[in-house]
């Protein structure tokens, strides 16, 4: 079972990125998929979640209107896409699954919104 986030990078405040994270080991269409991501000093924040057939997403009030959820489940993909980047929103980004019962965790993408 394995998550790889890819697609953080510097970017100016007002930029987009796009996240993505690839799946593989189990049946990501039957799982909900979780962004979370940490901030220097911050406890760990609950981004956005997408439901197993993308039809059901939720997200934090700090990002909810800037930041989409979305999956791909042939590809076995969940996307962020990042819009109206502030600085605050500089963390490391993490794709997350609750699989077989345990906490599945990738390795995470480094945000950064800089001038």
């Amino acid at each position: 079972v394995q998550l790889v986030e890819s697609g953080g990078g510097l970017v100016q405040p007002g930029g987009s990125l796009r996240l993505s994270c690839v799946a593989s080991g189990f049946t990501f269409s039957n799982y909900a998929m979780n962004w979370y991501r940490r901030a220097p000093g911050k406890e760990r924040e609950l981004v956005a979640v997408i439901n197993s057939a993308g039809g059901s997403t939720n997200y934090g009030a700090s990002v909810k209107g800037r930041f989409t959820i979305s999956r791909d489940n042939p590809k076995n993909t969940v996307f962020l896409q990042m819009n109206s980047l502030k600085p605050e929103d500089t963390a490391v980004y993490y794709c997350h699954s609750a699989v077989f019962g345990r906490a599945v965790w990738g390795q995470g993408t480094q945000v950064t919104v800089s001038s």
